[in-house]
Formats: structure tokens, C-alpha cells, sequence
């Protein structure tokens, strides 16, 4: 045996993972195979973040890719937004089942809710990847829209009664390149209805541009390897990922555990809306099950989630509660079952039920009840709950550009950030985003924001005192001011957590709530409703916060000089540090 085969074994050992006897491959190989396909993807999301015309792509990353088998299981998918990419095995069946003629050269726009997408903002392009006439795997990119048609110039439709009143339009799965060519007959449906028709087109083609770029790689792969060498990898990559995540399983305690969520009300919804979470640990059986059938059925608006939703953000809570250098593919996530039922609000939507918020609203919801339950392990698992709201600081913006003859823009800006939950071993992240995402989106550019845009930043800065407050402490929220530059601005946002805050864990605390606010131009300000859509005129500005993040542990708990760092970078005031920490300058 040689000296790397040996090390492998070694080092598979340690982590309490037994290579299997029947091992076609050299480990080397199996490790030089994953970071090849890891490789690809990266290329893909070069290739999107570099081309991308809408600043959603090319400057805040809203967009993923990844790598499917053709027995639909997801591959690789580093670098991606976990809530786009966990579910696509659910996406690609619809390749055949809907089309009987599938060959070489074919690309297919597929971003129906129903059928295993996200929500309708999100378009994805699928590649079937044939190598010898035998499809092998399935190049994927997905894309948030700055506009997907919609009844208004937002990709969110939360008050939407139905598919209908979101009026967006929908693509099950349609062919829209033969023989790598555009079927023009989809373009022009999308450029006729999209708002910002170049701006979608150019967007368009970065996406179709980045899975041909995971096709033309992966051909490559298998001319070099061969068939035969990257099929048993495939399954023995998969099969060792299960593995992994079963022996992290078998590390946890057993038990069943339990934890409720609610979402801010809504119109028509006057008590919120809750979510319930029910999980059984069975570290014997090295199974997660998460059941989610304790919920009330679909509402009329636009937060239910879609079955890719539902699973996804069940599996994220779950999985940043284990060891996290498991791969995330579909080895692993056989080792979670997710119980969904029908006509759910988490679960598989009703048509016609309006799936328009799924990456968000509730998918935040469910994340932060799945990982907060698992606090109830052990003082050494699970983590509060993360801040997610999409107030101003994350709104849709749209007008008309005075620069440019009066030229239309829509773009959902990314400029603040919501406090990160904290954990049992630190305090939260800054730049954290929402939980759907949890970093992997980056926070636009101020000065790049303002050249793209009629937009003008009069401030952006954190809140003191907005973390939870614990033993380990939430990241602070972000408040931020700004307004039109020249003409009037359509501001959408939508800022949830508004009266139901981040919980803590453990006896950590919740974090700050979130709020809007318009300054009218005499200075006088007014609480705009948390939800909602509002023009600001020239000399008129908007104020949101987003919400901090929950806390984890006692508070009196702090370490005392993490508590008098805190005092002297700003992140806590005087009061705070004494009334809630304990602390008086010991």
C-alpha cells in the first residue's frame, strides 16, 4: 500500500470514518476529483459575478451554481447560496419528464416553484451535460432577477393572494437554446414583459454563459479521466459524505426536540403567522428527522414556501448544527428526512398558493427555529436565531434615470446587514446577511451603487446596543439613510421582524427589532408600515434599520473583557454594559 493511501486511511480514522473495502479508487484521486469539481463551479460563479449586468449579480452575488448527477443529486455547489442550490436534484427531473428529445446543445429556463425552483425571481438555467450521448450530469446557474415581470417593479409580491396577483412570469422547465442557439421565440416573451429588458437580457446570458462554462469543463473532465473512473468517483463520493454525516450524527445526543417561530403579521394575517418545528435526533440510526407537518396551511400572501424551500431550509438549520467540514451534497443529505405535507406554509405549496418570498420570509423562520432547537442538546449545540430583515437597506429600487434620457432601472440594493446569531463558542458575524444565505451574498459598494444608480447614501452605520446580549453576543443591526438623487424613487422593502425579534438561546437575549422610517423634507420623520411600498421625492429620504442578531448564554456569563472591548469599539453603550452584563468596569 503506499504512503498517501495509508495517510488517507489515517486520516479518515481519525475523523471516525471507515474507508470501505470495496474502494475502486486511490483516495488521492478521490480527493484531486472533488477539488476538480469544486473547481469547476468556482469557474462558473467567476464567469456570472464578472458578466452579470444587473448589480444583484455582478456586485451583491445574489446567484448560484452548481453541479447535478443525472440521477439528481447535487454534486457540488461551493461558493453558492445554500437556499438556491440544496434543492436542485428537485429541479432537474423535469428535463425529461417534459421533454422526450433532450440532446446535446439544449439549455432549458426553468424557475417554477412548482416544480422544484425556489420562487419565480429565480432563474435558472439547466444544461444537460452529454458525453458519448449519455447524459452524465446536469450544469446548473441560478440568478436572482432584478425584475421577473411582476404586477409591480419588485421580485417580492408579499401580499400576493395567489400566483396570479403576482402576475410574474413562469417558465416550467422550457427549452430555450437548440443546438446552442436561443429560441427566440422565449426571448422576446421575457424581453416584451421584463421591465429592464437589456438589463435582463445581458443577465440572461451570463447565467446560459456560466452553465456552458460547467458543460465545457465537465467534458473535459471525463475525456481526461474517463467515464468509467468519474462514475465510480461520483458514487463513492457520495456514498463517503453519507458516512460522514452519519458519524456526525452518532456524536450527538438522542432526543426530540421542539421549537416555534412566528412571522410578523400581515394583512389578513393579524396574529403572523407561526412556524413549528419537531426533530428527532437518533444517533443510533446516524438519522435527522425534521417534521414540519405542524403547520397551518397555505395563506393568502406571498410568504409560503415551495417544497425546494421547505427541504432546504430544514436541511441548513440542521447542518450548521453539525460538523461542518461534512460536504454538502446529496451523500449527506440522505442522512435528514424532512417530513412536509401538502397545501402547507412550510411544506409543498398549493397551486395556486403565492410562493413569491420562499428564499426569505418563512425559509428565515424555519432556519432559526431548526438550529435554535438544537440549543436544547447541550449548553455546546445549536445557535440563536439570525436577524433577517429586507428593510430599506436590502428594498427594491426603482425609477427613471434622469442620466440616461429618463432610461428605467429596478435593482434590489444590498447595502446593510442584519446581526448574525450567536453560537457556543462565538459572537455573531457582521456581515451575516440572513440566514438563507449566511454570508455567501456580499454587501454592495456604496460609491459603485451611487454611479449605477440615481441613489444617494447619506449614511450607513451600526446600532449600539442592538445585538442580543449573552454569554456570546448577536451581531449588531445596520441602520442606513438615503434617498433619490434626482427624481422620484419607488422604494419596496419589506421588514420583517418588526415585532417578532431574533430569540436568543440558552437565556441569551433577542436582538433589536427593525423599522422603517420617511424624513420628509422639512426633517420631520414617520414611521413608515413594515412591510410596504413608498415613492420618495427629491429632498426626501428613507431610514431602516435591520435586526440584530439573538444571543446565546447568560449574559453575566460575558467574559469581562469582551464586555469592556465591547464598551470601547461602540458595540454596547455604558448602560447596557452595566444593566444587562453586569458590568462596571471591573
Amino acid at each position: 500500500m503506499s504512503r498517501s493511501r495509508k495517510e488517507s486511511k489515517k486520516m479518515a480514522r481519525k475523523e471516525g470514518v471507515e474507508p470501505t473495502t470495496d474502494s475502486q479508487l486511490d483516495p488521492i484521486l478521490v480527493s484531486v476529483l472533488a477539488n476538480r469539481f469544486d473547481a469547476i463551479v468556482r469557474e462558473m460563479t467567476n464567469t456570472l459575478f464578472r458578466t452579470g449586468r444587473s448589480a444583484i449579480l455582478n456586485t451583491a452575488k445574489d446567484f448560484s451554481c452548481c453541479i447535478v448527477t443525472n440521477d439528481h443529486n447535487l454534486l457540488s455547489a461551493v461558493d453558492s447560496l445554500q437556499i438556491h442550490v440544496m434543492g436542485a436534484g428537485l429541479q432537474t427531473p423535469s428535463i425529461h419528464e417534459f421533454h422526450d428529445d433532450v440532446c446535446e446543445g439544449d439549455a432549458f429556463l426553468h424557475n417554477d416553484p412548482y416544480l422544484g425552483n425556489t420562487h419565480i425571481a429565480d432563474h435558472t438555467i439547466l444544461v444537460p451535460v452529454y458525453v458519448d450521448g449519455e447524459h452524465l450530469f446536469t450544469s446548473c446557474a441560478k440568478a436572482h432577477q432584478a425584475d421577473c415581470g411582476n404586477a409591480q417593479p419588485t421580485t417580492y409580491m408579499p401580499f400576493a393572494q395567489d400566483v396570479y396577483e403576482e402576475a410574474g412570469l413562469v417558465f416550467p422547465c422550457v427549452r430555450i437554446q437548440k443546438d446552442y442557439r436561443d429560441i427566440d421565440d422565449i426571448i422576446r416573451m421575457c424581453r416584451s414583459r421584463i421591465r429592464v429588458p437589456d438589463v435582463w437580457f445581458g443577465d440572461y446570458l451570463a447565467t446560459l454563459g456560466a452553465a456552458r462554462i460547467g458543460e465545457k469543463r465537465l467534458k473535459e473532465l471525463v475525456a481526461r479521466y474517463g467515464r468509467e473512473t468519474v462514475v465510480s468517483f461520483v458514487r463513492e463520493w457520495l456514498d463517503y459524505s453519507e458516512r460522514r454525516m452519519g458519524h456526525a450524527i452518532s456524536q450527538l445526543p438522542a432526543g426530540e426536540l421542539r421549537a416555534s417561530s412566528c412571522h410578523d403579521p400581515l394583512p389578513g394575517l393579524p396574529d403572523g403567522v407561526p412556524v413549528n418545528v419537531t426533530i428527532r435526533v437518533k444517533p443510533e440510526d446516524e438519522i435527522i428527522e425534521v417534521d414540519l407537518r405542524d403547520n397551518v396551511d397555505c395563506v393568502p400572501a406571498g410568504i409560503n414556501l415551495s417544497e425546494a424551500s421547505s427541504r432546504t431550509s430544514a436541511m441548513i438549520g440542521v447542518l450548521n448544527c453539525v460538523d461542518s467540514s461534512v460536504p454538502r451534497n446529496g451523500g449527506s443529505f440522505r442522512r435528514i428526512n424532512v417530513l412536509l405535507r401538502d397545501n402547507c406554509v412550510v411544506g409543498k405549496p398549493k397551486f395556486p398558493a403565492s410562493c413569491s418570498m420562499a428564499t426569505t420570509n418563512m425559509t428565515n423562520r424555519l432556519i432559526n427555529a431548526t438550529q435554535r432547537a438544537f440549543s436544547e442538546l447541550g449548553s455546546e449545540y445549536g445557535l440563536a436565531e439570525g436577524a433577517a430583515s429586507m428593510g430599506a437597506g436590502l428594498g427594491v429600487i426603482s425609477g427613471k434615470d434622469a442620466r440616461s434620457n429618463g432610461d428605467e432601472y429596478v435593482n434590489q440594493i444590498l447595502l446593510s446587514n442584519n446581526g448574525g446569531p450567536a453560537s457556543p463558542v462565538c459572537d455573531g458575524w457582521v456581515t451575516y446577511g440572513m440566514p438563507d444565505c449566511a454570508t455567501t451574498t456580499l454587501v454592495d459598494s456604496i460609491e459603485i451603487c451611487e454611479l449605477k444608480y440615481p441613489i444617494l447614501v447619506r449614511s450607513l452605520h451600526l446600532l449600539k446596543d442592538s445585538g442580543g446580549a449573552g454569554k456570546f453576543r448577536g451581531a449588531p443591526a445596520h441602520e442606513i439613510v438615503y434617498g433619490p438623487r434626482f427624481d422620484k424613487m419607488t422604494v419596496a422593502y419589506f421588514a420583517e421582524m418588526n415585532q417578532h425579534p431574533p430569540l436568543g438561546a440558552r437565556e441569551g437575549l433577542p436582538g433589536a427589532m427593525s423599522y422603517v422610517r420617511k424624513i420628509e423634507k422639512d426633517g420631520s420623520e414617520t414611521d413608515l408600515p413594515p412591510i410596504g411600498v413608498t415613492e420618495l421625492e427629491p429632498g426626501e429620504w428613507i431610514r431602516g434599520a435591520e435586526s440584530g442578531g439573538g444571543g446565546l448564554g447568560d449574559p453575566h456569563e460575558r467574559d469581562r473583557e469582551r464586555v469592556r472591548r465591547d464598551l470601547e469599539e461602540g458595540w454596547v453603550t455604558p448602560e447596557a454594559a452595566a444593566s444587562v452584563y453586569g458590568y462596571r468596569g471591573e
